[in-house]
């Protein structure tokens, strides 16, 4: 779901595009939800000077911003380098830097990549967007039973950076796997929604098609949670909430039956719900 490495102050305004597939099997928008997951970690990192830069710029070598200048000429893309820290570095808006280099997935990201600053510098040649070579995968064999949901999972070791909570009291229908990126928690439409630890509201919308209402918090220590197919949003971008608070109510927009997605990310990761929240 969540695939993946907002200014605290403004969502994203354009409209997201489809990706891969949901629990469900559908085609559903999960490149778009990767942009706006590794810029929520990006904020997480903590705030880089803005700097003004020659036209191929090395941030090692940055100073203080002038204010009100705009960025000009290309960037070369170094190790560590995320769309986030690029934009800040040169004084401009993620949006608008993905927007000039025709990226949709910050995921490709490549060393050495030539970045455009301004709309008046040439693209490129060959574009800016790296294109990962093509993985090739087995099917798994058909099975006429369907495996056991996993509702266990060992305890992470950076677990108690955190004081986690359950945001909802349902079953768990969808184990965590490489293809979910997290838990699928059954429930009544109209049940709460719960905020699992004390963070900040990164996104709440529902502009990525197959989530539904979407809500993305960010928390200390690089952690963010992402809470899907919500009936309504309760909450809205920029606001702090602390653990346990409601934040939606429980819903099946974007999905086949009534349920909560719930992911945890670390710095960009996605890891397993399961070795986080507390025992139940």
């Amino acid at each position: 779901m969540l695939d993946g490495t907002l200014v605290t102050d403004a969502p994203f305004t354009q409209s997201l595009r489809t990706g891969r597939l949901l629990p469900d099997g559908r085609p559903q928008a999960r490149t778009a939800l990767l942009l706006i997951v590794l810029l929520a970690v990006a904020i997480l990192s903590g705030c880089a000077s803005r700097s003004a830069r020659a036209p191929v710029t090395d941030r090692s070598s940055s100073s203080a911003a002038t204010a009100g200048a705009a960025a000009t000429g290309t960037y070369v893309v170094r190790a560590g380098d995320t769309l986030y820290k690029i934009a800040q570095d040169h004084g401009m808006e993620v949006s608008r830097l993905a927007q000039l280099n025709n990226i949709s997935d910050p995921t490709q990201l490549a060393i050495g990549q030539v970045l455009r600053l301004d709309s008046g510098t040439p693209m490129p040649a060959g574009g800016s967007v790296a294109t990962p070579a093509p993985v090739k995968t087995t099917p798994p064999a058909a099975s006429s039973t369907p495996a056991p949901v996993q509702t266990s999972a060992a305890r992470a070791s950076d677990a108690g950076l955190i004081s986690w909570g359950w945001p909802s009291n349902g079953k768990i229908i969808q184990g965590f796997n490489a293809t979910t990126k997290g838990i699928d928690i059954e429930g009544a439409v109209g049940s709460p929604v719960t905020a699992a630890a004390e963070g900040k509201v990164m996104y709440a919308g529902n502009g990525v098609r197959g989530l539904g209402n979407l809500i993305l918090l960010g928390h200390s220590n690089g952690f963010i949670t992402a809470y899907a197919h919500n009936q309504s949003l309760l909450v809205k971008t920029g606001e702090s909430v602390k653990k346990g608070a409601k934040i939606a109510t429980l819903g099946q927009s974007d999905t086949t039956s009534p349920r909560l997605h719930f992911e945890i990310r670390r710095r960009g990761t996605p890891v397993n719900p399961l070795s986080y929240l507390p025992a139940r």
